[in-house]
């Protein structure tokens, strides 16, 4: 029996994870809407799910890992046309930034990547089988609906009746609609959209809806009951809420046993949003702080949690991932292999296993760097790195990490210290002690040994946090 437990949304409460296939994981989660570069919330979300990919398979499972692009919607449309682009080239552009992004931050690449634009024909299948079972219809003006009612166990995973979200529509109805609720599966195509957005289908041309981009996806690349399914807790209603529906409704059985949800992110405790001015892209966010930063300061606050972005709290992060550095930097790590059963590593598996605990598992890190420190084990300082990796940190070289940044060259930096040297074998020591306060006051810490004198970069420079 496995030790892992996971908070399934669907249930409400933590359950002892068990795959549908012993040994092999099947996972889905929701990705890109490509039309503009990622933001700080798709890192909190991809960083999230790229640590449960990580522990599955750290705990020795065969993992098949989904995560799914949307190169095909309105605001991409809007966006392109905007920008006198093809779809294709706005979409190839941005899933290019998106990478750039996610290799910064150390998220791990799926097994499968589609795009959206790929699976139209299994979309087709699945609405064609919709409308068989009485569970689709097409409106007057061409799109193709589904008829929420007539699924008995819609607002299953968000926890409301289907009369309780009625009461809370706020859309103006659409008069093609048989009821607000009902969600489209196939829009129908307007005139003076672009080709590349139209598709033939039995209904007339037109694009798929979102929603069912996601069945189609998951079906086809896991099979038509899998694991895991993903994403932001914003995904939860409506978006993962018709994902049930139209699969269940199309399969006639389960669709996903265990659905999993991250916290939102927040922006000094308020809600990230563009029209606030609290809106930050990746990009933008990894010109000020590296990615093994950023990814560290999302692994401070457990998935489900909310999760509040701060430049103080990145501050902090960057710090605190420097420490850990240090201490590998003053003890080389040995090669080791984990041994889940004993010491640290055990403390760290017990976090893992409880819904994925990083907060928990990120508190033994550094216990076992307070020992790499007190011990100069080489061991002790190979599982601090191997532990590290299975989060997705502590993998570069010590002293390429506390050496790199901003502001003084190499070049310059090794100069004063040879400066330094010399003003020592002079006696000159004011001029040696104001060396390495100039440097200090840059950003540069001097460690003398009986080696020499190396350096490091701290983050802050004349005291302020740089």
């Amino acid at each position: 029996m496995s030790s892992l437990r996971i908070f399934n949304t669907l249930t409400r409460q933590p359950e002892p994870f068990q795959p549908i296939d012993p040994g092999h994981v099947r996972m889905y989660v929701c990705g890109i809407t490509v039309y503009d570069l990622c933001h700080m919330g798709h890192a909190r979300m991809n960083i999230a799910f790229d640590i449960v990919y990580r522990w599955l398979q750290a705990s020795g499972y065969k993992t098949t890992f989904v995560r799914n692009i949307t190169d095909i919607e309105d605001k991409i449309i809007r966006r392109a046309l905007e920008r006198g682009q093809t779809i294709r080239q706005l979409t190839d552009e941005m899933i290019a930034a998106m990478h750039r992004d996610f290799d910064a931050l150390g998220i791990a690449k799926p097994t499968h990547e589609p795009r959206a634009t790929d699976y139209v024909p299994q979309m087709l299948d699945i609405i064609g089988k919709l409308e068989a079972k009485g569970l689709a219809y097409q409106a007057e003006g061409g799109d193709v609906n589904y008829a929420v009612r007539k699924f008995p166990g819609y607002g299953k995973l968000s926890g409301k009746s289907v009369d309780q979200l009625r009461a809370g529509e706020r859309v103006a109805v659409d008069t093609g609609k048989q009821d607000p609720l009902d969600f489209v599966l196939w829009k129908s195509a307007k005139a003076e959209e672009p080709a590349e957005a139209k598709w033939a289908s039995p209904w007339g041309e037109g694009r798929p809806g979102w929603h069912i981009e996601c069945s189609a996806m998951s079906c086809a690349l896991l099979g038509e009951h899998f694991d895991i399914h993903g994403g932001g807790m914003d995904l939860q209603f409506p978006h993962h809420e018709n994902e049930i529906a139209q699969s269940e409704g199309a399969l006639g059985h389960p669709f996903v046993n265990l659905w999993m949800h991250n916290g939102f992110l927040n922006v000094d405790n308020e809600k990230m949003s563009k029209s606030l001015g609290n809106f930050f892209t990746i990009a933008d966010v990894l010109k000020k702080f590296d990615g093994e930063a950023i990814r560290f300061f999302m692994l401070r606050t457990h998935y489900r949690s909310p999760f509040n972005f701060s430049d103080a709290s990145l501050d902090d992060a960057r710090t605190a991932v420097r420490r850990l550095y240090t201490a590998l930097d003053a003890v080389p790590a040995d090669d080791v292999a984990i041994d889940w059963t004993t010491g640290p590593a055990a403390e760290f598996k017990r976090a893992m296993d409880d819904d994925f605990n990083t907060p928990a598992a990120l508190a033994v890190l550094f216990e076992l760097a307070n020992q790499v420190n007190r011990s100069r084990s080489s061991a002790d300082a190979g599982l601090l790195k191997a532990l590290g990796g299975v989060l997705g940190v502590l993998q570069q070289s010590p002293k390429a990490y506390l050496q790199a940044g901003e502001g003084l060259d190499e070049a310059f930096i090794e100069s004063q210290i040879a400066a330094r040297a010399a003003a020592k074998a002079a006696r000159n020591f004011a001029e040696a002690d104001r060396i390495r306060v100039s440097l200090a006051e840059q950003g540069i810490e001097l460690k003398d040994s009986a080696a020499g004198t190396s350096w490091v970069r701290t983050g802050t420079k004349g005291g302020v946090k740089a």
